[in-house]
């Protein structure tokens, strides 16, 4: 399929999503949204991990607000029937995601960086729950990821105040996975893109479900679905595999099943 406002490349089972229209700081609108969960869900039929990043100088700046006014605006609607299922693809994606975070963050696209499965940040990067600036609460799940990832404390200022988060300061709070110098940043996230993209594939699906229920389910539930999902895990190839290197002392060659 032809893209208009994202781009989509496939190498070595690494599909780069990057986010691309440059002049708007990669502002979403109805066509970007349509298509990033369009992408997503194709992609994660091939690829073995899927890398979200940003053309230009920012990853995403969230709503396009130009050309609209506030009242022709139908926040609910949009949400509900745009936004929604682009992260839904987004966090039910069959193979891990990287969010990589190449520059400013603000608003929807804050919170479409935080729903990837790990975000990597450049230490030039921000992240803005512009929200309150304009009389809105923070949506597109940050009101759900924020206080999770770091705390009620945390995510209550940053929603309120609307301050930029610091690459650095994301990291250390537990918002993100880690923030990296800005020399070196592509080739840091290539070769984390690459070790996913060998990896066990199967184990890494249920790595991402078990993990996502455990904010939902009892201890008790969480242990079963635990037991249940290992076992499965046990009888894949890659277990076999993985059993194999380690007794002969060499590196595994995955194969994702």
């Amino acid at each position: 399929m032809d893209y208009e406002t994202i781009t989509l490349e496939e190498r070595d089972g690494v599909a780069t999503l990057t986010l691309n229209r440059p002049d708007k700081m990669n502002a979403m609108n109805a066509q970007m949204r349509a298509e990033v969960q369009h992408a997503l869900k194709d992609a994660g039929t091939r690829a073995r991990v899927i890398v979200l990043t940003g053309a230009g100088r920012a990853f995403c700046t969230g709503q396009d607000l130009g050309g609209a006014s506030a009242s022709d605006l139908d926040l609910e609607r949009i949400l509900r029937d745009e936004y929604e299922p682009m992260l839904e693809a987004l966090a039910h994606c069959p193979v891990p995601t990287i969010a990589a975070v190449n520059g400013p963050a603000a608003g929807a696209g804050a919170n479409l960086a935080l729903a990837a499965d790990v975000v990597i940040a450049a230490e030039n990067a921000y992240f803005l729950q512009a929200f309150s600036r304009i009389g809105l609460i923070p949506d597109a799940g940050g009101t759900y990821v924020m206080p999770r990832a770091m705390g009620m404390a945390k995510a209550m200022g940053a929603a309120l105040f609307a301050d930029k988060i610091s690459a650095r300061q994301a990291d250390q709070w537990g918002l993100i996975w880690e923030a990296v110098p800005d020399d070196g940043f592509a080739e840091h996230v290539a070769g984390r893109a690459k070790h996913l993209a060998e990896g066990p594939t199967a184990a890494y699906n249920t790595i991402k479900r078990v993990i996502r229920a455990s904010w939902d389910n009892t201890e008790e539930e969480q242990l079963a679905m635990e037991a249940r999902e290992q076992g499965a895990c046990g009888k894949t190839r890659d277990f076999q595999e993985g059993v194999m290197a380690f007794i002969e002392k060499r590196p595994a060659k995955f194969e994702g099943r």
